[in-house]
């Protein structure tokens, strides 16, 4: 049950987010926040990370129920699993659900959060838990899940 509270969290996290996004940034564009730093920039991004593939919804909503359904079904069939990789699958998923839902909804991906410092592109709350998660997961997998897998044997 807090799995599902955690990954709940998370999505409405995000949609608050970029709720505020579009009910106050989409007809101003950008808010500076820290001169030359960081921005609050609105963005209706059509394509995947970075922008890549614009113009691909159906191929990233088949892809993205596929990728959440597979998690789900680790997640809520496999308990016994490490904390951490059920931590990291956890911010993944709700992150997921998250831009699945603008996807659905609106045909975008509502994004906001720049860091202007370095020109990175704009990102969103669910962007930021997909990462993150995924960076957890890729240290399991690096560092903990062998060792784990040989505990078990």
């Amino acid at each position: 049950m807090i799995k599902v509270l955690i990954i709940l969290s998370i999505v409405a996290l995000d949609q608050v987010t970029k709720y505020l996004a579009v009910a106050h940034l989409r007809d101003l564009g950008t808010i500076e926040i820290v001169r030359g730093v960081f921005s609050l920039t609105y963005v209706e991004n059509r394509g995947a990370a970075f922008g890549i593939l614009q113009n691909q919804r159906w191929f990233f909503i088949v892809l993205t129920i596929i990728v959440c359904i597979g998690i789900a079904y680790f997640l809520f069939t496999q308990s016994n699993t490490s904390l951490i990789l059920r931590i990291s699958l956890i911010m993944v998923l709700g992150g997921a659900i998250g831009n699945l839902i603008d996807r659905v909804r609106l045909g975008y991906v509502v994004d906001m959060l720049h860091f202007t410092l370095i020109d990175f592109p704009v990102f969103n709350i669910a962007d930021c838990f997909v990462v993150m998660g995924t960076i957890l997961l890729a240290y399991y997998i690096l560092f903990i899940g062998d060792r784990v897998e040989n505990e078990l044997v």
